[in-house]
């Protein structure tokens, strides 16, 4: 019988080993600093200094972790689902893409209306390229992984040939052609908190993460949900629709991804969409960090909200780094890959100590997608 002693370590395990996978990430960087003749103490204290030490730091970091959070709470329903979503950055592409059509062809609708229209274009628009990869995988067998990394490449050249072609600003046509649109309807724009650049994108990505937590663990169907992330053959034999659920999971999970899309091209501060001819150009790569972001808060919408803004403040932190000790921008890459790979190898370790935590000895899952059972709320 599971105690609530035992679940109160096993919650205490899921926040601490992400954070001593971050420590070790960073003594590891610590190491690469000193060959490059940088201070550790000097450069760390940057870091902190530029993420979290004024009040434009913060700003920026919020700002950095708002699409981390709503594809980090994507990811959540996947994982509840048994499926992994690979696909954040087409996801965000699309809803950037769907939302930024949508306010070009319906141009001075008042903000009441074009504000709200805007964000839902952009949640179908991920929805539909999160839809693609959840069917497949329902239906035809076809491996998430695959289709979701695929379909990233589709929609970054689908964006290149837009915002060459048809969405390009015409002022750059005859110019330098940067692959932009023109300044989008200000009647589009996200309402400011204060300042002249906090919008109330990130208050959204905050209620949509508990909302996702409402629906994964206050729903009927969300609970349909993890029962197939649990066993499908269960799920199948008292009557929840496998197929459809799948679907769904990937479909939700990719709606948050636009959703990101729309309020990244919004919220920003030129209110267009503009690329480098990358995905990272418009995400920031936000797709796979969110993954990172969502592994920290041990999968779950709510623990992701925290976890999300901590990995903002250490890519934002990052580049104050790079100024105080004048590293090359390549060992800023290296330490934010080396969290990433930290971070999501520790994950294994922290599912198996949570798992001892509160798991009976002779009862303990076989499999990972068993191990939802012992991943309740927190």
């Amino acid at each position: 019988m599971t105690t609530s002693s035992p679940a109160r370590r096993g919650r205490s395990l899921a926040i601490t080993i992400p954070l001593v996978a971050v420590g070790i990430a960073l003594l590891i960087g610590a190491v690469m600093l000193l060959a490059l003749g940088a201070d550790p103490v000097e450069a760390y204290a940057a870091m902190l200094r530029g993420a979290f030490g004024s009040v434009d730091g913060l700003v920026s970091t919020v700002l950095k972790a708002t699409p981390l959070l709503l594809v980090g709470a994507g990811i959540t329903i996947a994982f509840r689902a048994n499926v992994i979503n690979i696909g954040g950055e087409g996801q965000i592409v699309l809803g950037a893409l769907t939302a930024t059509v949508v306010s070009m062809l319906l141009p001075s609708l008042p903000p009441v209306i074009m504000i709200p229209l805007v964000l839902a274009a952009g949640v179908v628009g991920g929805a539909f390229w999160g839809f693609i990869p959840g069917s497949l995988k329902a239906y035809f067998g076809v491996n998430e992984i695959l289709s979701t990394i695929m379909l990233n490449v589709v929609a970054l050249q689908l964006m290149n040939f837009l915002l060459r072609g048809p969405l390009i600003d015409p002022a750059e046509i005859e110019g330098s052609g940067i692959p932009q649109t023109a300044r989008l309807d200000p009647n589009a724009d996200l309402p400011l908190l204060f300042g002249d650049r906090l919008h109330v994108g990130p208050v959204i990505a905050v209620l949509a993460a508990v909302a996702v937590y409402v629906f994964l663990w206050r729903t009927p169907t969300g609970f349909r949900l993890r029962a197939v992330g649990l066993s499908e053959d269960a799920a199948r034999y008292a009557g929840i629709p496998v197929r459809r659920m799948t679907t769904l999971a990937l479909t939700l999970s990719g709606a948050l991804g636009g959703l990101a899309g729309a309020i990244l091209v919004f919220g920003s501060e030129s209110h267009r969409m503009v690329t480098d001819g990358s995905a990272a150009g418009l995400t920031g790569n936000a797709g796979f960090n969110g993954i990172v972001a969502a592994l920290f808060g041990g999968l779950h919408p709510l623990w992701t909200i925290p976890a999300s803004f901590l990995f903002g403040g250490l890519l934002v932190g990052g580049n104050a780094l790079q100024r105080a000790v004048q590293v090359p921008s390549a060992l800023i890459l290296a330490l934010n890959g080396l969290v990433v790979v930290v971070v999501v190898s520790s994950d294994r370790f922290r599912r198996r100590a949570l798992r001892r935590a509160v798991a009976p000895i002779d009862e303990e899952p076989d499999s990972p997608s068993e191990l939802v059972a012992t991943e309740a709320e927190p």
